[in-house]
């Protein structure tokens, strides 16, 4: 099954921020899924086939630098993706939705629910940024350079990651699997071919600060709504305590690890991922 199938059909909705891309598969309760820096929808390729025979599942291309409509009069600073999210579920007149973020996604889910929480039912993370890390130490440099140097920065990353064995290397610190190369070219394809993809990225890179994620953390007690937390357990970024803080800072959150994955898990482990969505759901229809 390729790419196109296992996503759903391709759409754009307009939104004051822009036009957003997003892939609309499925019918049922809708899932919302969230992807992280350097990414797109493509992240939830797998898990996304083996949910919508159950759910609508909806992914989304934010403007994160794996996008392909460039949004250069939108606010790109964390809050404002997560406005840019909230606007999202309000355009398609979504509501009770339960919300998936991986990697700088969950940061974004995490914000959303600290400020526009009334649309979103149940919320899914697996290993992203949170607290202090955000970005963790080991790409913090992302947001140090893009601040300093802004498209100077992203337009030698693009230089550096033309070459298969670099995005190769890249992956590998996030997934463990290997990729192929159609896969490999939806992921880095909008970085490499488009500067104005490149500007949204350093913009948003720039922007970056853990007083986003502390703020929105304050609001996490306040949050009576159930929380999955799906854990890789070979992340080289976020660790276990990580996990184990954030389902502590929630009042009804648990924790399921992913053995043999690391920070993607959609990538890793999509079955597991899929299955532990499904039985979260059905858990918060009969709670």
């Amino acid at each position: 099954m390729d790419l196109a199938v296992k996503l759903g059909a391709t759409r754009e909705l307009q939104l004051p921020q822009g036009a957003l891309r997003y892939h609309d598969r499925g019918v049922g309760p809708a899932l919302v899924f969230v992807h992280g820096l350097l990414a797109n929808s493509v992240l939830w390729r797998d898990v996304i086939a083996e949910l919508a025979p159950r759910f609508r599942c909806i992914a989304l291309d934010l403007p994160l630098g794996g996008h392909t409509l460039p949004m250069p009069e939108a606010d790109l600073t964390p809050p404002g993706v997560a406005r840019l999210l909230a606007d999202t579920l309000v355009t398609l007149n979504l509501d009770d939705v339960t919300l998936v973020g991986n990697d700088t996604g969950g940061a974004i889910c995490q914000i959303l629910i600290a400020e526009r929480p009334e649309r979103v039912g149940r919320l899914v993370l697996t290993n992203c940024d949170a607290f202090e890390q955000f970005f963790p130490p080991l790409v913090q440099p992302f947001h140090t350079l893009s601040a300093r140097f802004g498209d100077g920065f992203t337009s030698l990353l693009a230089r550096l990651l033309r070459f298969r064995s670099a995005q190769r290397r890249f992956m590998a610190t996030v997934a463990k699997h290997r990729f192929d190369d159609e896969t490999l070219d939806s992921y880095f394809g909008p970085f490499l071919n488009d500067p104005l993809v490149r500007h949204d990225a350093a913009r948003f890179m720039g922007s970056v600060s853990n007083r986003y994620t502390l703020a929105a953390a304050h609001s996490f007690r306040a949050f009576e709504r159930p929380v999955q937390l799906v854990w890789g357990e070979s992340d080289l970024f976020f660790s276990k305590e990580l996990a184990k803080r954030l389902q502590a800072a929630f009042p009804h959150a648990t924790l399921h690890w992913a053995p043999e994955s690391r920070a993607f898990v959609p990538e890793d482990r999509p079955r597991l991922l899929a299955r532990t969505i499904v039985e979260f759901a059905h858990a918060g229809v009969h709670a």
